[in-house]
């Protein structure tokens, strides 16, 4: 079976993000069930919660709290 690593997923996440820039804010369950989709069953929570970790610590994205929790991309970066 072929492996997904957590880079894989971290850059189909930060293509949903720029994707519904400016439409519609995603939170990060949001990403995770997409990832799931995308992915399948070798997509669980822990490599998806990673992956927004390491697209965090990159600082593609960011969090934004808007009453609630959302993934966005990093204004700085623009």
């Amino acid at each position: 079976m072929n492996e997904i690593s957590s880079q894989q997923v971290g850059d189909a996440m930060y293509a949903l993000v720029k994707e519904y820039h400016g439409k519609r804010n995603l939170k990060a369950m949001d990403l995770i069930k997409a990832m799931r989709e995308k992915f399948g069953e070798g997509c669980d929570d822990k490599l998806c919660k990673q992956a927004i970790r390491e697209l965090m610590e990159s600082e593609r994205c960011t969090y934004s709290y808007v009453g609630g929790s959302y993934v966005v991309l990093n204004p700085e970066k623009k």
